[in-house]
């Protein structure tokens, strides 16, 4: 314990970048497990789509959702989302929405927005459509 003051005396950058990325960790946290989105794992996405015919929206460009994306999945920008340009989405409101992107890290965004805009049931799935393709899970191309 002692070694700490000199330590922080002697290093007054690396000691600050450690007390904001320790900041960072409990702000996400807290976001994370207080928001109305939660994150579910591939086998709950499967049992969602095949059991509740839940709505895949993929939030990532054109181009990277031609090379390939979950079977059935709408793609639906995130500047859509949030401007509320949603589409055909709107008619799903009532149905439980999976909200994926490139790796499970931007789809939060989307989701918090379709919330707003009155959507019931809204998830994103963890680690997105790597985690997906890393499993062998099934992709569609083209469209």
């Amino acid at each position: 314990m002692q070694d700490i003051m000199p330590f922080i005396s002697a290093h007054p950058v690396l000691s600050l970048a450690w007390v904001a990325l320790l900041i960072a960790v409990i702000v996400t946290t807290f976001k994370t497990r207080f928001s109305k989105v939660k994150e579910i794992t591939r086998g709950e996405a499967t049992r969602l789509i095949n059991k509740e015919d839940a709505v895949v929206v993929d939030v990532r460009a054109r181009e990277e959702f031609r090379k390939g994306h979950i079977s059935t999945s709408l793609n639906v920008l995130s500047t859509d989302i949030k401007n509320n340009n949603l589409g055909e989405l709107t008619k799903h409101k009532a149905q439980p929405v999976i909200v994926v992107c490139a790796n499970g890290t931007s789809s939060r965004t989307a989701a918090e927005g379709l919330i707003s805009v009155g959507f019931e049931r809204v998830y994103t799935l963890k680690d997105g459509i790597s985690g997906w393709s890393g499993e062998n899970l099934p992709l569609a191309r083209g469209k």
